[in-house]
């Protein structure tokens, strides 16, 4: 699991003042498993990514941005910091495979909004 995501949403946890347990109540989900992600022992987060970044008043891209020390690549997946180590390829295929799991994460987000709408205009109906 990607412990770097759990760090970040402990650091701007605890910049906000705000325990694991008030968070856990605002995510709807018991402390237990709120810890689990910020020890990057699960990806749950995903389901939660939107909730948290309002609750702690941050944007996705800052929880989720790559994390500092690598390189940063092009388009052409070049690097003006190249040191001949060979590290560029293997950060190119991180940072390609983070591309691809923002999008999966942000089509999911889209998903669960669609739902919740939907839900919420059940629930005006049966309130009727």
């Amino acid at each position: 699991m990607n412990t770097t995501i759990g760090k970040r949403i402990r650091k701007y946890r605890e910049e906000k003042g705000i325990s694991q347990e008030e968070l856990a109540e605002k995510l709807h989900i018991s402390r237990s498993t709120y810890q689990r992600i910020e020890n990057g022992e699960t990806n749950s987060w995903v389901n939660h990514i939107q909730s948290i970044c309002t609750s702690l008043e941050v944007s996705m891209e800052d929880i989720l941005k790559p994390e500092e020390g690598y390189l940063q690549l092009n388009n052409n997946n070049d690097s003006s910091n190249d040191n001949g180590s060979g590290v560029i390829q293997n950060q190119t295929i991180n940072y390609n495979s983070s591309e691809k799991l923002i999008e999966q994460y942000e089509e999911r987000i889209e998903e669960l909004k669609l739902q919740v709408k939907e839900l919420k205009e059940e629930i005006k109906i049966l309130k009727k």
